[in-house]
């Protein structure tokens, strides 16, 4: 195992006791594990035959469970095995709402991730009878959300990922769409518009659409001038997703027994309140026979078999793992829905010499997903006659489903005989850090996102050294033709398709998956608004349940410029302009509505509590400048002084010119009681020390030259790490490091793992 893959598992998946000691010594140990619990939930006289299939479905990474089934299973910790959640519906009583804080907070405790459905919650400035007040509106409350969130720390020391969803018809839905607009709000949310086929159709026609709760009408406004302000906000923020929820409940196997107003925060799983997220992936990047030769091909025998082994693992999980709260624990017995599904797709169509997006990838791609969905369901209903069909199981109902009826004869004909054991088998979920666990393979169905890139390992001994990360199809064309072999034209990345080729992938996967799929369409920066929103429209008329896209921005992340040339020195300020007889020595410099920016710790030896240095900078002659800055500190003695010092140098950042001359003013400043040693070098003050933290962000961003006279272009290279590609990408709050990718609805960092939602 590599040194990124044994991190990896080390830091997520191991199994340490209290004290710090590995229990797993080796990966095998964590197969057994697993193997062994998911096993509990067989007859006594059969586990040991089942928990030895289920070991050898996971050995070579073929079978991946999700991430916290391999870190929970088997431990007899207080954590659940289900990914994610969604929630109860959040009823319109001040009561009610906070209830509801409080199940969610007892569920991220526990490890899983949640979505809330905010469209039950009356609109803001809406009377709240009995109380003689105007309602706050939903947005207020999903502050709340945010702010528990942030403070409680999910099961192995993530923090929790949440999903809000908002309908098409709330009459705050304006603000929902541009509520991320406004910086640092509602962060640790995903936010998706439910759109319904009416408002699509209204949308299609530029009708009417009304905005209503509850039955009365608060307002009413063109459809496409809603639709276009989603896409608006998509197209410069990211978000929010749009989920077609009238064809996800039309599509649902459970339409019978449940309504569907919310997802898990990654969009891969559409649930009823309380409903349970349980995933896990067939890598088929580790089932390819002779890759890259005359005769590559998908094992589909083995994929056969290994997808029966799979779902019967899954199902027990229903019966072994523990939950948050007794609603969801009945939501899943009664269901018993799992999501199995796949990843390395990507490096299974290169190596079978196929490009990604092709005609020809499609077909196959509908040959295996067909082959895995047909496993799937009769290994379920083969459960089903050796264990018994889910609780609500209603044959007539269950058959007459749209899903269902596209099943092969022989499948339906097996479930009106036995029944199912699982009423929804498959999903897509996001797979980024198994996949790397498993060698860097493809994550999901996503395209390859980078050939390489240099990573971070942590070592034993607490430092950290770089590693060269290949993507697993990449090192087996290397591994057999040689490092030099240049690589032929169906190696394809996601920055060189087209959204229309990844549209393809994504409606040909969905054919095949009872749930939903978790993917990130990824556009061009320079893609024009129109093209952007049909992108949307296609995904839509593609018979997709929902869309995702990342466009690169300069609020959202973009190309880094790095330029091979030393970064020029700032220009010189503006001549005077008298204007009405006034003397002005400089125009100020216009704020965006959002800012990038970074922000700094400075521990000083006589202060008890941290200073916090915030720096935003515009973008101006395509590359950055600083604009303001913010000093913020717990102490209360430094606070007098460190408003004044923001106020001014904000002052002197926006007069625009050269501006470093604050840098040298703050340097020079010495404290008579004396200073500290940081870094290494002497610091004569407190505010010395803060110009030193403004100069080594002027030359990290590129505003100035490093001064001991190394092109920028290096200094920028030590953070980013080599990679094949130009870096993209905003900078990771974990690492620091840029190149933030937004793939299957998650911004992960490929130098560190850091992610907003695994």
């Amino acid at each position: 195992m590599k040194p990124i893959a044994e991190q990896i598992w080390d830091m997520k998946y191991r199994l340490h006791a209290a004290d710090g000691t590995p229990v797993d010594l080796t990966v095998e140990d964590t197969w057994k594990r697993v193997a062994n619990a998911l096993a509990a939930a067989e007859a006594p006289e059969k586990r040991g035959q089942w928990a030895e299939k289920f070991h050898e479905a996971m050995e070579g990474f073929r079978f991946l469970p999700a991430g916290r089934i391999l870190a929970g299973a088997g431990t007899a910790r207080d954590v659940t095995l289900f990914n994610c959640f969604v929630m109860g519906t959040v009823p319109d009583t001040m009561a009610g709402i906070f209830d509801n804080l409080k199940e969610a907070a007892l569920t991220m405790q526990q490890g899983g991730g949640i979505g809330y459905d905010f469209s039950t919650l009356r609109p803001k400035g809406a009377p709240v009878h009995g109380v003689g007040a105007d309602a706050s509106g939903p947005l207020s409350f999903m502050d709340v959300w945010d702010a528990m969130c942030r403070t409680i720390m999910s099961a192995g020391s993530r923090r929790g990922a949440m999903m809000a969803t908002m309908r098409c018809d709330h009459p705050d839905i304006e603000d929902f769409i541009d509520a991320k607009r406004e910086p640092g709000r509602l962060n640790m949310f995903n936010l998706s518009v439910l759109a319904t086929d009416p408002f699509m159709d209204a949308v299609k026609a530029d009708a009417d659409w009304d905005l209503t709760f509850n039955g009365t009408v608060f307002r009413t406004l063109k459809a496409r001038a809603l639709w276009d302000k989603i896409i608006a906000a998509t197209y410069a923020y990211a978000e929010p997703g749009v989920i077609f929820i009238d064809r996800i409940n039309k599509k649902n196997n459970l339409y019978y027994a449940e309504t569907i107003q919310a997802t898990n925060p990654c969009g891969e799983q559409p649930l009823p309140p309380y409903g349970a997220c349980l995933l896990g992936s067939i890598n088929l990047a580790a089932l390819v026979k002779d890759p890259f030769g005359d005769d590559a091909a998908l094992d589909e025998d083995e994929l056969d078999a290994l997808v029966r082994v799979a779902v019967r693992a899954m199902d027990n999980v229903v019966d072994v793992s523990r939950f948050p709260l007794p609603e969801q624990e009945h939501e899943a017995k009664a269901k018993r829905r799992i999501g199995l599904g796949v990843t390395g797709l990507a490096d299974a169509l290169i190596m079978c010499r196929t490009r990604y997006g092709s005609d020809e990838s499609v077909a196959l791609i509908r040959k295996w997903m067909h082959k895995l969905s047909r496993a799937a369901y009769l290994a379920s209903v083969d459960l089903a006659a050796e264990k018994g069909a889910f609780p609500l199981f209603d044959a007539d109902a269950y058959l007459a489903g749209e899903t269902i009826a596209t099943l092969d004869e022989d499948v339906r004909e097996a479930i009106a005989k036995h029944g199912i054991r699982n009423a929804l088998v498959t999903s897509i979920a996001p797979t980024g850090t198994i996949s790397l666990f498993a060698g860097n393979v493809s994550s999901g169905i996503e395209p390859v996102f980078a050939y390489a890139y240099t990573r971070k390992v942590l070592l034993p001994d607490g430092t950290r050294r770089e590693e060269r990360v290949k993507d697993y199809a990449v090192e087996q064309y290397h591994a057999r033709f040689g490092e030099k072999a240049e690589l032929p034209d169906y190696f394809v990345n996601a920055q060189t398709l087209s959204p229309a080729e990844h549209i393809a992938v994504q409606a040909a996967v969905q054919d095949y998956i009872d749930s939903s799929i978790s993917k990130t369409i990824n556009v061009p920066a320079d893609i024009s608004f129109e093209a952007f929103k049909s992108v949307y429209t296609d995904a839509y008329e593609k018979g997709l349940k929902g869309c995702t896209t990342y466009r690169p921005s300069d609020v959202r992340g973009s190309v880094l410029s790095v330029d091979e040339e030393p970064a020029a020195q700032p220009e010189p300020a503006p001549a005077p302009v008298t204007e009405d007889g006034v003397v002005r020595m400089w125009q100020p410099l216009q704020r965006d509505e959002i800012l990038p920016g970074f922000t700094y710790k400075i521990k000083w030896p006589e202060s008890d509590h941290a200073i916090y240095i915030t720096i935003n900078d515009i973008l101006q002659d395509g590359r950055r400048r600083p604009f303001e800055i913010f000093i913020n500190s717990k102490n209360m003695e430094h606070y007098a002084w460190t408003v004044a010092l923001t106020r001014m140098i904000s002052a002197v950042f926006r007069r625009g010119g050269d501006v470093t001359f604050v840098v040298e003013e703050l340097k020079a400043v010495f404290d008579p009681r004396g200073g500290a040693w940081m870094g290494g070098r002497y610091v004569p003050s407190l505010l010395a020390a803060i110009g030193g933290v403004i100069e080594q962000h002027m030359i990290d961003t590129g505003f100035i030259a490093a001064k001991d006279g190394k092109p920028i272009t290096e200094a920028m290279q030590k953070a980013v790490g080599e990679t094949d590609e130009r870096p993209r990408g905003k900078p990771c709050p974990r690492c620091g490091a840029y190149g933030m990718i937004k793939q299957e609805g998650c911004e992960t960092c490929p130098s560190c793992g850091h992610s907003k939602c695994s």
